[in-house]
């Protein structure tokens, strides 16, 4: 498949997640959870679930739960980082944030409900027990106390400092590489790949995960609200670490070229049929939202 493929089976999939009847006790909490999950998206993590089941042997379309699981789960960080006690941003994807039309409390529950529904998805899904376990325990490690929520907490502690290198590559691995790392090895463990595949995945989604950050930190910067659908110069404002205030625009893209080769050098250990991961790396590097 496509990226364009990929991108609409999963928002055909998405769409059909949490509709209720007009009667339901909660229906305004599932509006809520559907407002931001349909609310547009590269769908990136889900595509690399569908192509690292596709190119470990399996079946995409089995594992489409699984990568609803994933966007469930970034969704959810999403709707979380977008708070008033966390960036407090009224724009997220050109439209205004959860908080913004449902109310805070509204918001913060539409996030809790979409990390649960995210465990239930995967657990739900058809795939063999084993497959299902595994996909969850890569799901967990990376949004735990020692992946993203880890991530975001050092980030908070580090607004107002000036960080090292390795101080900032730490929050980062944790707080936007862990989740995209797992979307690769869910996509192994859909399908049942092997150790090999699992290690050749996790090491593409580092790489990948960390040329993603440094680009994010870069568009803050250089982008446009139109353009990301969101505020730029938050970054700034809120005093925070970022890889263009540590290393300027220039190494910036060194940085990214070099992460970027190594990610599709990392396929060609355990994959083959590996033109859209490389492809997709590479338009990453240079996205401009």
């Amino acid at each position: 498949m496509t990226e364009k493929e990929y991108k609409k089976l999963v928002d055909i999939a998405l769409s059909r997640c949490f509709l209720t009847e007009e009667d339901y006790p909660v229906k305004g909490l599932a509006e809520a959870m559907r407002y931001s999950l349909l609310a547009g998206g590269k769908r990136i993590r889900p595509m690399l679930v569908l192509e690292f089941c596709r190119i470990s042997g399996g079946d995409p379309e089995a594992a489409l739960p699984v990568a609803c699981a994933i966007e469930m789960l970034h969704t959810y960080s999403l709707i979380h980082d977008d708070l008033p006690c966390m960036d407090n941003d009224s724009l997220r994807r050109g439209m205004p944030t959860n908080h913004v039309v449902y109310g805070e409390c509204t918001a913060t529950l539409a996030g809790d409900a979409l990390q649960a529904e995210a465990f239930g998805a995967i657990l739900r899904s058809e795939l063999p027990a084993d497959r299902r376990a595994r996909c969850a325990m890569h799901l967990a490690n990376a949004v735990g106390l020692d992946g993203m929520c880890g991530g975001q907490f050092l980030d908070m502690l580090g607004e107002g400092k000036t960080l090292s290198a390795s101080e900032l590559d730490e929050i980062n691995s944790r707080k936007t590489g862990a989740l995209l790392t797992a979307a690769c090895l869910m996509g192994v463990a859909a399908a049942g790949g092997s150790e090999e595949q699992e290690e050749a995945a996790s090491r593409y989604g580092a790489a990948l995960g960390a040329a993603f950050q440094i680009r994010d930190d870069m568009l803050d910067v250089l982008s446009t609200e139109a353009e990301l659908g969101k505020p730029i110069g938050s970054d700034r404002e809120e005093q925070k670490n970022t890889y263009m205030a540590l290393y300027g625009a220039e190494k910036c893209v060194e940085l990214i070229d070099r992460l970027t080769a190594a990610a599709k050098t990392a396929l060609q250990e355990a994959f083959q049929g590996t033109s859209l991961l490389c492809s997709l790396a590479d338009s990453l590097a240079r996205r401009r939202s």
